[in-house]
């Protein structure tokens, strides 16, 4: 990713220092008020004057920074860097600075209404962990007053309200991308053309890449970076719901019918063959025909049979 992001190589003091400072200029000050207030000497006077005014100097440009917090520091409008050190500081008080939020954040996008690759109208949702990467493009490359709302776009002004347009940028771009990805694949596979190819029922991690990828690619401007996403719901639109939970329903049941039918063949042929081996009884075609009728009708009926006890011959 390019950027214009540069580190702050402007005057920076130890804040704890320049407090030193002032305490030294006060003194300073009230020393030479009481050593020259009766004393017409001029070079004093400039001296005091000057103490005072670095004194006063001094009293502006502290500055208190958090960890994984930043500052963009601008002199009349001109960037000079972007300032990341944690602590306590001093810098020249003509200096502007903007903060921003270096840390990770959450966003849960509620779900939204879409057409999959097969046209079925499907709700998807999706929850990302996003943060500021480039502290030059979030600040300069789009409009984060503006998307954070308020008269003028003043509410930008704040830390909070910078993030919130932030915030804002991530969230409608998250649509958009979820809306394409959503569009390249189908929901679930048709069980009709018994077809392998990945669906958003079943593509897991691997949708989750297409995304996280798509994603990134529509915030590359904006200096922002998803470093995680994934698709939290999915489900078929209420107004198809019933149908396709009847076309699941259905292919499960014949998928169970398909185990079933296999599993009763084999028993039947295992029966027969072991009739056969031990001679327990001699059967012809026809009789065979009837066991396997009576034993595909026990096996794969959905309730019990009802046992018929034959009191008479076999050909009876």
């Amino acid at each position: 990713m390019e950027t214009n992001e540069k580190e702050f190589k402007g005057l920076v003091i130890n804040g704890f220092v320049a407090l030193f400072i002032i305490l030294a200029l006060m003194a300073l000050c009230f020393y030479l008020h009481v050593y020259f207030v009766n004393v017409d000497n001029i070079v004093g006077k400039v001296v005091s004057i000057v103490a005072v005014f670095v004194f006063f100097i001094f009293l502006f440009g502290f500055k208190k920074q958090e960890p994984n917090e930043a500052m963009v520091m601008l002199f009349f409008g001109n960037y000079c860097g972007t300032f990341k050190r944690t602590g306590f500081y001093w810098v020249n008080f003509l200096l502007s600075a903007k903060r921003v939020s270096l840390r990770a954040r959450n966003l849960n996008v509620d779900p939204i209404k879409v057409n999959d690759k097969t046209g079925n109208p499907i709700l998807i949702g999706q929850i990302l962990v996003w943060k500021l990467k480039d502290t030059y493009k979030a600040m300069f490359e789009i409009d984060s007053q503006t998307m954070a709302g308020g008269a003028n776009g003043q509410v930008g002004v704040t830390v909070s309200g910078r993030m919130k347009a932030f915030e804002s940028f991530v969230r409608v771009q998250s649509d958009a991308a979820l809306r394409e990805v959503a569009g390249m694949f189908a929901y679930d596979d048709n069980d009709d053309t018994k077809s392998h190819e990945l669906t958003l029922r079943s593509g897991g991690s691997e949708i989750n890449d297409i995304l996280l990828k798509k994603l990134n690619d529509r915030l590359e401007m904006s200096g922002l970076e998803v470093i995680e996403a994934r698709i939290n719901y999915l489900a078929y639109s209420p107004e198809i719901a019933a149908v396709m939970l009847r076309r699941q329903q259905a292919a499960a049941i014949i998928s169970a019918r398909e185990k079933i039918v296999e599993g009763a063949v084999s028993m039947v042929k295992m029966a027969l063959e072991k009739l056969s081996e031990e001679e327990i009884v001699n059967l012809d075609d026809e009789k065979k025909a009837a066991m396997v009728s009576n034993l595909l009708v026990v096996l794969c009926a959905d309730e019990s049979a009802q046992p018929v006890v034959n009191t008479g011959t076999l050909y009876q």
